[in-house]
């Protein structure tokens, strides 16, 4: 994934608040594999204490003094429509600052896409990339959030060369009940996408976690579909069974991760602040391959 992500000329990055040594780190680890040209954006003194205090190289590295993570936050997003970002990667503050900025209804990144994040795992008990959304924006999503949210996603995996993504939309259960939304919300879905008002992709739900990914749990409950079993994106029914599916992959099955916001006017680069620099060069190889496909 990293070498054809490479093989541009860098993506112009504005690295928002990088004041620790993971987040700078894994931005100058982006840098050296040749996928991000870093503009580093954030209290200079500090940025530049802790290079020194970790033995890290920043020659070449533009850097942009801003007193605070939410002035930071303000001015990368500046800089992304002023023309000299075109993309935006989360450093050492929190998501919420960063989103703040990014929605800002005058200043922000807004465009006619709900935005959502998405987790791109590889998993090894799992034979294919595996492609998790929303687990980090959307926090009870409506069904038109969740248009946004499968039509992001399907439009993301196109450009990690999925030619015509599975989509499986998850609930507790893989029969349509009344009293379970996420049910309801799958079946509209489904028929959004027979009607092409969702394009790009196969759908199927709901569709238990087990049948999404097991063709033998689906063979199993009699499920005849062509994404049971095949998934290539799993769409949860919000953000806390996502955010818990995303951790416990990672924690439990020892998956690769890479994060990335959608639907705004440039990729967002979103990691947690927990996690390694390798994920954050992961991150940004998605990111690039996404800006590509876009392109």
């Amino acid at each position: 994934m990293i070498a054809p992500a490479a093989s541009g000329s860098g993506l112009p990055t504005a690295i928002v608040h990088p004041c620790d040594e993971v987040s700078l780190q894994g931005a100058l680890l982006a840098r050296e594999r040749g996928l991000i040209v870093p503009t580093l954006v954030g209290p200079e003194r500090r940025i530049r204490a802790v290079a020194e205090q970790h033995g890290m190289d920043l020659h070449g590295c533009v850097v942009i003094d801003t007193p605070h993570s939410h002035a930071s936050a303000a001015h990368a997003v500046a800089l992304v429509r002023e023309g000299l970002a075109a993309a935006l990667m989360k450093g050492s503050l929190h998501t919420d600052e960063l989103m703040g900025a990014v929605l800002d209804r005058n200043l922000g990144l807004r465009t006619d896409h709900r935005l959502s994040h998405v987790f791109y795992m590889d998993v090894p008990l799992y034979p294919k990339p595996l492609i998790l959304t929303d687990a980090a924006i959307n926090i009870e999503p409506t069904l038109e959030d969740k248009v946004h949210i499968v039509q992001n996603a399907i439009d993301f995996a196109i450009s990690m060369g999925i030619a015509s993504p599975n989509v499986a939309l998850l609930a507790a259960v893989e029969t349509v009940n009344p009293k379970m939304r996420a049910t309801l919300d799958a079946a509209v879905l489904c028929k959004m996408a027979d009607r092409g008002q969702i394009r790009g992709g196969r759908l199927d739900g709901p569709l238990a976690f087990d049948n999404a990914v097991s063709a033998a749990a689906a063979n199993c409950k009699g499920i005849c579909s062509p994404v049971a079993g095949q998934a290539d994106i799993l769409v949860a029914p919000d953000i806390e069974s996502g955010n818990m599916l995303a951790k416990q992959l990672e924690y439990l099955a020892d998956a690769i991760t890479a994060g990335l916001v959608l639907g705004a006017r440039v990729p967002i680069i979103l990691t947690s602040r927990a996690d390694s620099a390798a994920t954050r060069l992961a991150s940004a190889a998605i990111a690039v391959r996404y800006a590509q496909g876009r392109k």
